[in-house]
């Protein structure tokens, strides 16, 4: 076992797209509110103290804003560290086999349908047509986590390279029930990637809740972070040099502008670091408060129940329902800060 921590996990999954329409209105709120979400966070080889430091850094803030702001169970989150130093939320160093292990226990932890989030945070290499990442030791290929996938099949998996180098890794992980991320679009873009702080920052920050639902999607923050990274090359009047890239519909091409009429976005529009019902969950005596926290989590699931159907209904009616739900949250939320500004 890696270290003393263990990953809670034992629900079932939100539903699949296949089912008919009327099935996926009738389960999804049971199984929305069941899901459960894994994280395992990997930093790997820094080169020098001045990256090891920002790689932490990255891991730090995104490990805290899971826990702190999004309500995952810290033993839900296994961190591989390159240097643990004593960290207490370390669970070992992040060498490939201490990587393949943590991939093994966590696919015996997690439920069918759960949620898993792998985010490796480091310097990638790119050589003989094979994108690898950097760690202490033996680096691991972008098929050898192919292989350790395999093990999580049954998983709602986000896996998410923020390396430079990275892009190969798209084509090598995309499947079904996956959502793919590296920080750029082929592995031959072997410039320092800024996109990684980025994609920490829209889940540890303000900013990157563009629908205004008060969560951040997977494909939200990759949509922050895109934007934030050509933001920063154009300030500095310097040529972009890292196209992020996100597959999310199994085909292995990836999308550079991912999101509704596209390719690619529709999975990782529904993918949050919690559910809906959990993300809503308060404990309250007040009658009235419990009665706005449900009324806003059952708001939540139907936007996520809408958002899994997108594909299947026609562009004009899903737009017009979503933004009618998203609405409605809206003044839920605003009647619930009224409320928590007048208590």
């Amino acid at each position: 076992m890696i270290g003393d921590r263990t990953v809670g996990g034992g629900y079932r999954r939100l539903y699949r797209l296949a089912l008919p329409l009327f099935t996926c209105l009738v389960l999804g709120a049971s199984r929305a509110s069941a899901q459960a979400t894994h994280i395992l966070v990997i930093t790997g080889l820094g080169g020098d103290p001045a990256h090891s430091e920002t790689f932490k850094d990255w891991a730090d803030r995104f490990i805290d804003a899971a826990v702190e702001r999004h309500g995952v169970p810290a033993e839900s989150v296994v961190y591989l560290a390159e240097k643990p130093d004593g960290d207490a939320r370390t669970h070992a160093r992040s060498t490939s086999d201490n990587v393949r292990q943590a991939v093994a226990e966590l696919s015996l932890r997690a439920e069918p349908g759960d949620h898993v989030f792998i985010l490796l945070i480091g310097h990638g290499s790119y050589s003989g047509g094979e994108s690898r990442f950097n760690l202490p030791g033996p680096d691991l290929s972008a098929a050898d986590f192919a292989l350790l996938l395999d093990q999580l099949s049954e998983q709602t998996v986000a896996f998410i390279n923020v390396s430079s180098a990275s892009g190969g890794f798209v084509e090598a992980l995309s499947g079904e029930d996956r959502t793919i991320i590296t920080a750029t679009k082929t592995g031959m873009e072997r410039n320092e990637a800024l996109f990684g702080g980025y994609f920490v920052d829209a889940f540890a920050q303000e900013g990157a809740d563009l629908d205004k639902d008060e969560r951040v999607s997977l494909l939200e923050a990759f949509q922050f972070a895109r934007q934030e990274v050509a933001r920063a090359y154009e300030l500095d009047n310097r040529l972009l040099t890292e196209h992020a890239m996100l597959d999310d519909n199994g085909d292995g091409k990836g999308s550079g502008d991912p999101g509704i009429g596209q390719a690619d976005g529709a999975l990782a529009q529904t993918m949050f670091l919690m559910s809906a019902a959990a993300a809503a969950e308060r404990s309250t005596d007040d009658p009235e408060f419990q009665r706005l926290y449900e009324e806003r989590a059952a708001l939540r699931r139907r936007i996520d129940e809408l958002r899994a159907l997108r594909d299947q209904m026609d562009p004009e009616r899903y737009e017009a329902q979503l933004e009618e739900l998203l609405v409605d949250l809206a003044l839920k939320n605003r009647e619930i800060r009224a409320r928590e500004g007048a208590g």
